[in-house]
């Protein structure tokens, strides 16, 4: 499994697409980023092709952890929604997650069923029980090299305050990484990155409640991790609809507005070199 916590220095900022299956995965690896993202959004769109409001499983998504994590050579933060259940679920999941390969493993406060972080509907649980649900995930993990991501949702539900008292709940129940989800201003997340000294996490949803910056102000502002978990499949579905109803309105790809990745190229990346270097050396004579 390879290491998170070597990556994290204050003042510098890691920027982690989000992905969701084995072909982003294995692009975004290519392209070089220190850390990836396993959306929780994408993997269940992708796998299930239904929305992020709690109905994949543990076992369907620690599938998809075990996919991700393996097709890539960086770390991979993985979406745990609320750890599927009660405390021993979370025991459960955390191991899971362990071992499928994730370098860190992100559990948030939402009642189940959870929404998506950036659409409404959303309830908290009790803040007692959120700080025990990340004190069993803290304790269960079998090595300091997975890191616990801490989500609070409050912030939409209860206000800041809430959300900022949650934040030092997990950290004082071993968090690693605190992840106040959606602040709507800059002064929001400059109170967030002042409220404990561990590392924030940041999430950039383009059209979501949180203002996008430039990398290098969410550096300033404190923030020691941006994801960008919708950016990939939000292009991906663009790209999507462009080619099939090109195809649609004239039978072919000919023409097409939408770029594509060479035949060759998207081979190599998924691995078919290997393949053939194997049944090379395995031709019988």
């Amino acid at each position: 499994m390879a290491q998170l916590k070597s990556l994290l220095t204050p003042g510098k900022l890691l920027v982690a697409p989000g992905i969701y299956d084995g072909i982003s995965a294995r692009v975004a690896d290519e392209v070089g980023f220190e850390v990836l993202y396993m959306t929780g959004y994408g993997a269940v769109g992708s796998h299930l092709g239904l929305p992020d409001a709690g109905l994949a499983s543990y076992t369907e998504m620690v599938g998809r952890v075990d996919v991700i994590a393996n097709s890539i050579s960086v770390p991979l933060i993985a979406d745990g929604d609320t750890g599927y259940g009660a405390l021993l679920n979370i025991e459960r999941t955390v191991r899971g997650y362990e071992r499928a390969g994730a370098a860190a493993i992100q559990i948030e406060d939402q009642e189940y069923p959870k929404k998506c972080g950036h659409t409404p509907g959303k309830r908290v649980i009790d803040i007692a029980d959120w700080g025990q649900k990340i004190k069993v995930a803290a304790e269960t993990r079998n090595s300091g090299d997975l890191l616990i991501v801490a989500r609070t949702d409050a912030r939409a539900v209860n206000g800041l305050d809430d959300a900022l008292r949650r934040a030092e709940v997990a950290a004082e129940a071993g968090a690693d990484i605190l992840f106040v989800e959606a602040p709507e201003s800059e002064a929001e997340m400059q109170a967030i990155c002042t409220n404990t000294d561990r590392p924030q996490l940041i999430n950039v949803v383009e059209g979501g409640k949180t203002p996008v910056l430039p990398a290098d102000e969410y550096a300033e502002i404190g923030y020691q991790i941006a994801i960008h978990p919708g950016a990939g499949f939000m292009a991906a579905a663009e790209a999507f609809k462009g080619m099939y109803g090109h195809i649609k309105q004239t039978h072919s790809s000919i023409g097409a507005a939408t770029p594509m990745m060479d035949f060759a190229e998207i081979s190599r990346i998924m691995g078919f070199p290997g393949v053939w270097e194997f049944e090379s050396r395995h031709a019988r004579d």
